[in-house]
């Protein structure tokens, strides 16, 4: 007991160092934990883009457009495609007026642009 008395006592600064680099680590082991469970949540609770947000809502307020759900295909250079799918679908009326919105809206061809009739 005496000599683990004595090293302590000829070693204080080196265990308090140790002492420090352990709750260090710790504390960063703990700190990068809880911000990749945030991250993991925030993806999963916000996987539209904004822009995927306000088409959304522009395309639910036209006329006969009903709910909708917008994915948009971005690339470097770009809207790819933009794919939506809507109760209004099949009313030829209702297709143009979201054509020319979405095209509108992103300032792309019509041609990227697929609606699809949803599921009732």
């Amino acid at each position: 007991m005496r000599k683990v008395l004595n090293f302590v006592n000829d070693n204080k600064k080196i265990i308090i160092v140790v002492i420090l680099i352990i709750v260090l680590v710790g504390t960063i082991y703990f700190i990068n934990k809880a911000s990749q469970k945030t991250a993991a949540t925030s993806t999963v609770t916000s996987d539209k883009s904004a822009t995927e947000q306000k088409l959304t809502g522009i395309l639910s307020s036209i006329d006969g457009v009903g709910a909708t759900d917008v994915m948009i295909n971005e690339g470097e250079n770009g809207v790819l495609g933009v794919v939506i799918v809507c109760e209004g679908a099949n009313n030829i009326m209702t297709r143009n007026d979201i054509l020319n919105a979405v095209s509108t809206a992103l300032n792309i061809d019509k041609n990227l642009i697929a609606i699809y009739s949803m599921n009732n």
